[in-house]
């Protein structure tokens, strides 16, 4: 049989078990490749997908092709979307090389920056592509993941997406073909500056947009990177309607002006949390170092300092020991101005 249509999530997760299940319930030939514990939840309870646009799509256990933790089982895909947390890129990366078949696609669906170098860089027979999914997505349980935010896929231009391109818009899913990834993983990078506040401040994304003093936090964070890139000179692509370099003072805004001007930024489902929030909540080591830590890596690299990012990664490594995911606004900001 031709499985060179199959598409395998490697590493399905949340991300993964919500764009595997989007694409299986759009007619897609989909293995998921994953955890124990993710493959109880799908075999009792089947996906059920929902987002903020009230829309539900329902995919029954039977038609879910799950298994756990076998690199061999993506042998025969022609597409492998790798959705594994930074932490595990390199591990999974040796373990695909050993067995994906020469010419085959692969993206990386992850948070950081380096991510589809490392892949590409340990499984140098495919064209693996830089990716990047701007939504959140909340896992319910019992099988059910939330998209609690808005974006488009965006991947690496290549003609290897060509195939697949009808497959995902049919899911919903539509892919932009990008030119300047490493500027949009960067611009990513700038929004997702704010996992880590909203992991700390325990509140849903929205309550916590909506205040300005943890909008102030991020500012602060993103102000910090701005500075950081441009010394660097890295560019920074724009993935809202203003230029990234405008964001800390849209986020600065008092209240009501800010919401008068983010409407956009706040299309947010009032359930939706950050999924280092996520992270903190079942007890796994978070992504802090592929986010803030970033940040806080280059500007050693370039003789800087980023002691806003370094403060907030101190207080995720707290958080991960156990300490404080209950910090007010005011309290907070506090912090993070004593350290700046």
């Amino acid at each position: 049989m031709d499985n060179s249509g199959r598409i395998c999530i490697f590493g399905a997760g949340s991300v993964g078990c919500y764009l595997g299940g989007r694409l299986i319930a759009a007619g897609a030939s989909v293995r998921l490749i994953g955890r124990e514990a993710h493959a109880r939840q799908l075999q009792s309870h089947g996906l059920t997908l929902t987002s903020l646009r009230g829309d539900v799509k329902k995919v029954r256990a039977e038609q879910i092709d799950f298994v756990v933790d076998n690199p061999q089982s993506a042998a025969d895909a022609g597409l492998i979307l790798v959705t594994v947390k930074s932490a595990a890129t390199e591990q999974a990366a040796r373990a695909l090389a050993a067995v994906l078949k020469a010419g085959s696609t692969v993206i990386s669906f992850q948070n950081g920056i380096d991510n589809a170098a490392v892949l590409q860089r340990l499984i140098p027979q495919c064209a693996v592509l830089a990716g990047m999914v701007p939504f959140n997505i909340l896992s319910r349980g019992e099988g059910a993941f939330h998209q609690g935010s808005e974006g488009r896929l965006m991947v690496q231009r290549n003609p290897a997406l060509t195939p697949h391109l009808a497959q995902f818009a049919a899911a919903g899913l539509p892919i932009e073909q990008r030119d300047d990834m490493p500027a949009v993983q960067r611009g990513k990078l700038l929004l997702n500056l704010n996992n880590a506040i909203n992991a700390l401040c325990g509140v849903p994304l929205k309550t916590e947009l909506s205040q300005r003093n943890y909008r102030r936090c991020l500012a602060a964070a993103q102000r910090e990177g701005l500075r950081l890139f441009k010394a660097a000179e890295l560019a920074v692509a724009a993935l809202t309607p203003v230029p990234a370099r405008w964001l800390p003072f849209l986020l600065e805004l008092p209240d009501t002006c800010f919401k008068l001007a983010a409407n956009r930024m706040l299309a947010i489902d009032p359930l939706a949390r950050s999924s280092m929030w996520e992270d903190l909540e079942v007890g796994r080591a978070s992504e802090v170092d592929w986010l803030n830590g970033e940040l806080v890596r280059l500007a050693a690299n370039i003789g800087s300092q980023a002691p806003v990012n370094q403060q907030l990664l101190t207080l995720i490594r707290a958080a991960e020991r156990g300490g404080r995911r209950d910090w007010s606004a005011d309290e907070l900001l506090a912090q993070l101005r004593s350290t700046s």
